[in-house]
């Protein structure tokens, strides 16, 4: 009887899309020792060079069902894979730890009895008197802010990751093709995909992983998966007031639904909306700035120097992500909307288990 590894070099997976998702799954499917192939005509348009990089993993609310189970497991696995990544760039990390605040009582009532019923050591009240607490209000010009600390959860930079992940397949030699798919088949225990210009590529498994694009590929009467946009936009803003030190602050945080990634003195990103679109809404400066009942006067005064978008997709009818085996040899791993980056680990081992068992 052959090696698993022989079979595993024997086999071609194709992998369909070159964002956080499809990097992810090529990293751990060249792990295991198959042969990758990336194809993503579109990759510097992903959404995954929009992202953010916040990990609300330990502080996501419903500790049940499929989502939180997705959720623990990439927990689990993440610190793994930055040591993993750290050999190919040392200073990848996961900036610890995240806040999540709120001005609102009843939804602060929420959390104060989500981590009673817990007791996550992990998860902590902020007391009134805790000087995250004290420079957020005093920075913000407020004094009812209030919320909770998560020591587990953090931010990756996405930016930093995904040149990682690219530093990883160009060392390993993964292929890589600029090819737009626009149809694939399967002949004889095989996938064709064949693109825009004729090419043929073979494979032995595709995997989908082009977000909103991924039902353009198949049978959707026979599979009924529907996927809608949903465009975020971040923007960074430049502060010219010398009484605010935005380094006071800390270096992750979400206030009422607005994640803060402060960069500099005078600088700090605000990201994202929400708009079942695809193209950006006005007006940007107001959606993203107004998460407070009054804004302070710095923020007022603060000055885009630069904007982004990126377009996720969301299931429709069904919960997200969207992670399904729809034919033999045809995987579907897509439509995570705001989890792309946090449950990336999950996505790779559920794809290499579902790969395995198809194969042996």
């Amino acid at each position: 009887m052959k090696s698993l590894n022989e079979n595993f070099q024997k086999a071609h997976i194709v992998i369909i899309g070159s964002g956080i998702i499809g990097k992810f799954n090529a990293l751990e499917l060249s792990e295991l020792g198959f042969q990758v192939t990336i194809i993503d005509p579109t990759e510097p348009q992903n959404s995954s060079y929009a992202a953010l990089g916040l990990l609300m993993g330990n502080m996501y609310q419903k500790r049940r069902g499929r989502s939180w189970d997705l959720r623990k497991q990439s927990i689990e696995l993440w610190p793994k894979w930055i040591k993993f990544l750290q050999k190919f760039n040392s200073e990848l990390n996961i900036e610890k730890p995240l806040i999540q605040l709120t001005t609102n009582e009843e939804k602060f009532k929420k959390l104060e009895k989500f981590i009673y019923e817990n007791n996550d050591q992990n998860l902590r009240i902020l007391e009134r008197d805790s000087i995250f607490i004290q420079n957020i209000n005093k920075a913000f010009q407020t004094q009812n802010i209030k919320g909770m600390i998560s020591f587990k959860d953090g931010r990756i930079n996405p930016f930093s990751l995904l040149q990682t992940l690219n530093k990883y397949l160009k060392n390993k030699k993964i292929n890589f093709s600029e090819g737009e798919i626009i149809k694939i088949r399967k002949t004889n225990n095989h996938w064709i995909s064949t693109t825009r210009n004729n090419e043929n590529i073979k494979s032995d498994i595709v995997i989908l992983c082009n977000s909103l694009k991924a039902v353009e590929l198949i049978d959707n009467i026979s599979h009924n998966i529907t996927l809608k946009p949903v465009l975020g936009q971040a923007m960074e803003i430049d502060v010219n007031d010398a009484e605010v030190d935005l380094l006071s602050l800390p270096k992750q945080f979400n206030i009422n639904g607005k994640n803060i990634i402060p960069k500099s003195k005078n600088k700090l990103i605000i990201g994202s909306t929400d708009e079942y679109s695809t193209k950006p809404e006005e007006n940007t400066f107001e959606k993203l700035t107004n998460f407070l009942d009054k804004k302070p006067n710095w923020l007022m005064k603060g000055k885009i120097s630069k904007k982004w978008y990126g377009i996720r997709s969301r299931p429709d009818g069904e919960p997200s992500p969207i992670m399904k085996n729809l034919d033999d040899g045809l995987l579907i791993c897509t439509g995570f909307y705001k989890n792309g980056i946090l449950l990336a680990p999950a996505c790779s081992r559920w794809v290499a288990n579902e790969i395995k068992n198809y194969l042996f």
